[in-house]
């Protein structure tokens, strides 16, 4: 059968078919929430905030596009890009340097402070100074870039679309290192970047798997199995991991699309603390006595961290498109389809306020930015938002 190649947008995340079956194609159609047969967005009902929040700057870092772009915080700086090549720095709402990349951009853009680093759809690796935005080196990897690269003292640790992991010098984008693996006719293209963690590099493959590799040479130290692929099609059998891990001290929690919610021993076995199942594609986040997480309804749980019990569940924003979740000041904060951004509560996850942006999707999880939380929109907008 001829190859064919068709996209699907869940939540953030693309869905690459390569099948001559259109079985399969029909049955991604049904599921896509941007097509006019899918899933309608759970409308917004009142409700009493018990907290105040406001916006407290805004800035416009250009469209998205088909891509997913995510502000970088390195101290009390925000790095933000957009697919027409902008890339700028904001320091307290105030835009330090804003310049062009020279060409469109997949993904953007991580920083540690002194690099800030986008990627492109050609593979190809950008580098400028974090002070004032002068371009410093570029490299080259084997496919599209969909994830930010994740900068460290340690290197640049670059995803590419064929879930191909490189690790290049910070000081001049020579490549230390690659790592690659078979990955399943069917999978979900991620733009979750890889995690540095201690003396590992942290990344979840699809087929269900995380994988802690040595920074040394990229040999793998240890494979957690988060969901293994069931069921008696390609469709069934995704079971991806397409957010970013969890880290918490010697913890790490991933989760899977159709597959495992799962946490394991940071050290050198990577031994399994605990599992159960679920299916998400938005992602999770952890504080020190609960593991939040969004699943690919759109309700948002909070798990017991130690065991992965049921605290509670929000189950008042299905189909919202739901972003993954991050926790500030006793708030768990998701954002939405339609640019709104949740507080709830960390205890019950009741709705403790909400916040209007430009109307347009909000993919990824917020940031915290000091004691704001920062999100951007498909619009381009990026907003940080104070709770009072």
């Amino acid at each position: 059968m001829r190859t064919a190649l068709r996209g699907l947008m869940l939540g953030g995340l693309t869905v690459v078919l390569v099948s001559g079956c259109s079985t399969i194609s029909e049955t991604v159609d049904s599921l896509n929430p941007f097509s006019s047969s899918g899933p309608k967005m759970t409308p917004l009902t009142p409700i009493k905030a018990s907290v105040e929040v406001k916006a407290r700057w805004s800035v416009d870092a250009g469209k998205a596009g088909n891509y997913v772009f995510v502000p970088a915080v390195a101290g009390d700086a925000a790095f933000v890009a957009g697919a027409d090549g902008t890339i700028a720095r904001i320091d307290d709402g105030k835009v330090a340097w804003r310049i062009n990349a020279g060409q469109p951009l997949s993904a953007g853009v991580g920083s540690d402070g002194k690099l800030v680093v986008a990627g492109t759809a050609k593979g190809d690796v950008l580098a400028f100074a974090a002070t004032d935005g002068k371009p410093l080196w570029q490299a080259k990897v084997s496919s599209e870039i969909l994830a930010a690269p994740a900068v460290s003292d340690q290197g640049v640790a670059v995803r590419s679309g064929d879930n191909r992991v490189y690790l290049l010098g910070a000081g001049d984008g020579s490549r230390k290192w690659v790592y690659q693996r078979a990955t399943p006719p069917l999978s979900l293209r991620s733009w979750a970047p890889p995690v540095f963690a201690d003396r590992f590099l942290l990344i979840g493959f699809p087929g269900g798997k995380l994988v802690a590799l040595t920074l040394n040479n990229g040999a793998p130290v240890w494979e957690g199995t988060v969901a293994l692929p069931k069921g008696t099609t390609e469709l069934d059998r995704v079971a991806d991991i397409v957010s970013v891990p969890a880290i918490d001290g010697r913890q790490v929690c991933a989760v899977a699309f159709q597959g495992r919610v799962a946490c394991f021993d940071l050290g050198q076995s990577g031994s399994l603390i605990w599992a159960r199942d679920f299916s998400s594609a938005a992602g999770l986040a952890m504080d020190g006595r609960y593991l939040f997480v969004t699943d690919d309804k759109g309700a948002v749980h909070a798990l017991d961290r130690g065991t992965g019990a049921s605290i509670w569940k929000q189950d008042k924003l299905l189909n919202r498109r739901v972003s993954g979740p991050m926790v500030r000041r006793g708030m768990v904060v998701v954002a939405d389809g339609e640019g709104v951004v949740h507080f709830l509560s960390r205890e019950d996850g009741a709705f403790a306020a909400r916040q209007a942006t430009d109307g347009r999707a909000v993919l990824a999880a917020p940031q915290a930015l000091g004691t704001a939380v920062l999100v951007q929109t498909t619009g381009g907008r990026v907003e940080a938002i104070e709770v009072q």
